[in-house]
């Protein structure tokens, strides 16, 4: 089998799956589906983990071809292609490994869902679409893979479309992420007009051509064309990776099963947004306003989100706004020019981000569904190896020395202090604090949900649907088909990191992919103090962010360890600054009153003046009333009496020779 042939296979075995889970679920029933929906994306992760091992130890160079060409107009190529490189080799390596764990998953977590088939013919097709997002050569093709990954994931978040919630929330994840793909679409739209091509390696080799020129978008105001297809593109990139302000849609998101979850925070959708900055790295080099943007928006939402996951008590939420703040620390990384950073953070978060959501899903199973960490407590003992993987991926989360989570944030920490860019300074101090409060959100969840007393009650005669804190039956560990993935991805959170820094981050393994200007490369200025693994641990006992971390730690194990009572006390402390926190800066709802709610009212206005009033009252219903009439005036001649008949065509002929006599 060819190399072609086989990257074919790839995003085309997924697609395949999801058609047979989807179409012929009724022939292939429960078992058929997620056998075929496994079996396609278990290949694509063995074919791409092969693509990845050619890449390190083959010295496969970069394959850059068109698989089918779509249109040419004007001499502009519209094709679908692939982009093999280190950067896509990772990526779709990273993709289909967690998506394959989520598929197994998805049996245990969704068995007695009606929507079982169908379930796995989404995260199939998510898949599929997420692969043509990373593999493409060109910006049609990443265009079509970047709606399609908003389609599906829309489709997945309202799953359970009888939940008012969950309609809701798919619909808000579909609106927000419209505002974000029209500033893409722009972004693509002026790189066409700018450089006359949509691919990737055209464009990027004349980007240097238009650094200079100029665009006025607002009268008496100049803008590099450069700089606004950056910003245009990174608007996109806000959308998709949730950052502020449009980040509102993925604490929402969490309606959707908890499997989706798990592939939205960890492989797909969410890393879009970074990948795409990263692979656009010829183009944001050359602007600085540009990447001081992309850092400064990262800075705002890794330091406010974690914030606002303080105080979540449904424990896929608290997951939720840690992967919001950790997004930020990837992209606070891309504004630095510390793209490969970013993509390191990105991979190790993939792997201890799906390993927490993954392992919430198992203790909703065990409580039966219950979410909220208050009606949690003392599930170490039923539940060991969820305790134990939960640890893991706590650890790695947070930080801790060895842990794949240590090596990329504190590489991104110490490239944003490296950095000279404007507004570093701000940027640093945001995510350095954001260790502190990762640290402390981090074990309250572990702590509520595992430790201490149990705070929910066993009664086996509660009934089908017992108010919370009832459970009709004890929990206990859940099933091999859900705790083997746990395991899987726990192994990666722990040693991923101390594995592949060296190469990935400091060894220029994506500099095939990734153009950092000299004066840029903050990730140079840390490597050229990088000893090794080991000694990046000995030097970072000694450090701000080691510290800070400990100290997460240590407060948050004195108020939910050793003084329980304290956090109600500090609540009743500082009501307003909860309140703040609990209510998420009110973002929601500046967005309801100020946006939302106008657009009803202009919408319910135009239905009442321009639909009922003038379309219908007017235009359609006016015309009828108009035609009735002139019927009931004309009917009135219509009297069957001939000399009527004969009186009218006399004098109609009279008019006609008066008529005739006048023009003559």
């Amino acid at each position: 089998m060819s190399l072609k042939t086989i990257l074919l296979l790839i995003p085309l075995l997924p697609l395949a799956a999801a058609a047979v889970a989807g179409l012929f679920r009724n022939q292939v029933g429960r078992a058929g589906s997620h056998w075929v929906a496994i079996l396609g994306v278990g290949v694509s992760f063995f074919l791409s983990a092969y693509v990845l091992y050619l890449q390190v130890f083959g010295n496969l160079e970069t394959l850059n071809y068109s698989v089918y060409t779509w249109m040419v107009s004007d001499g502009i190529r519209f094709e679908v292609g692939f982009l093999i490189d280190h950067l896509s080799a990772l990526m779709m390596t990273v993709v289909t490994f967690v998506s394959f764990m989520v598929h197994i998953y998805t049996i245990g977590y969704m068995a007695e869902d009606p929507g079982y088939q169908r379930f796995f013919s989404y995260i199939a097709l998510f898949t599929f679409s997420m692969l043509m997002l990373v593999m493409s050569n060109n910006f049609l093709q990443l265009f079509f893979g970047w709606e399609a990954v908003g389609l599906v994931s829309y489709l997945l978040i309202g799953f359970w479309f009888k939940r008012e919630s969950a309609v809701a929330a798919g619909l808000k994840a579909f609106l927000v992420n419209r505002v974000g793909d029209f500033g893409f679409l722009l972004g693509i739209a002026a790189i066409l007009y700018c450089f006359g091509s949509m691919d990737y390696s055209e464009v990027f080799g004349q980007a240097g051509s238009i650094s200079g020129e100029t665009v006025s978008i607002v009268a008496g105001f100049e803008w590099q064309w450069i700089t606004v297809i950056c910003i245009c593109l990174f608007i996109g990139a806000m959308g998709k990776s949730a950052q502020a302000p449009l980040h509102v849609w993925l604490p929402d998101s969490m309606e959707g099963p908890t499997p989706i979850s798990a592939l939205i925070h960890a492989a797909t959708m969410v890393t879009a947004g970074i990948f795409m900055v990263a692979r656009m790295s010829p183009l944001f080099e050359l602007s600085d306003a540009a990447l001081s943007f992309v850092m400064l928006i990262g800075a705002v939402t890794a330091f406010s989100m974690g914030l606002v996951g303080i105080v979540q008590n449904d424990i896929k939420r608290v997951i939720a706004y840690s992967t919001l703040s950790q997004l930020g620390y990837m992209t606070v990384a891309l504004g630095v020019s510390a793209y490969s950073a970013a993509i390191f953070h990105l991979m190790t978060h993939a792997f201890f981000k799906a390993l927490l959501f993954l392992g919430a899903g198992s203790v909703i199973i065990a409580l039966h569904h219950q979410q909220d960490m208050r009606f949690m407590g003392g599930l170490r003992k039923q539940m060991p190896i969820t305790w134990i993987t939960a640890w893991i991926g706590t650890l790695a989360l947070i930080g801790f020395p060895f842990m794949s989570g240590f090596y990329s944030k504190d590489s991104i920490i110490e490239a944003v202090h490296a950095s000279t860019r404007f507004g570093s300074d701000v940027a640093y101090w945001a995510v350095l604090l954001g260790v502190l409060i990762t640290s402390f959100y981090s074990f309250r969840l572990l702590y509520l949900t595992f430790h201490g007393q149990p705070r929910y009650r066993v009664d086996v005669g509660a009934g089908d649907h017992p108010p919370d804190g009832i459970l009709q039956h004890a929990p206990k560990e859940s099933p091999l088909v859900v705790t083997v993935p746990l395991i899987l991805l726990a192994i990666p959170s722990i040693v991923i990191g101390y594995m592949t820094i060296e190469p990935v981050l400091f060894g220029g393994w994506l500099s095939d992919a990734i153009m950092v200007l000299p004066q840029n490369d903050a990730v140079a200025e840390v490597g050229s103090h990088f000893h090794g693994p080991v000694a990046m641990v000995t030097h970072a006992l000694g450090t701000a962010p080691f510290w800070l971390m400990i100290g997460g730690f240590v407060l948050a194990t004195f108020i939910y360890q050793v003084r329980p009572s304290m956090a109600d006390q500090l609540q009743q402390k500082m009501p307003r600054l909860h309140r703040i926190l609990e209510n998420k800066f009110y973002v929601d709802e500046f967005y309801q009153s100020v946006f939302v709610r106008r657009v009803i009212n202009i919408g319910n206005g135009l239905w009442k003046k321009a639909d009922a009033g003038l379309i219908d009252g007017v235009l359609v219903n006016g015309s009828a009333r108009l035609v009735g009439t002139i019927s009931e005036r004309i009917r009135l001649w219509q009297s069957g009496f001939l000399f009527q008949y004969a009186f009218a065509m006399i004098v109609g002929l009279i008019g006609m020779i008066a008529i005739w006599v006048m023009l003559k």
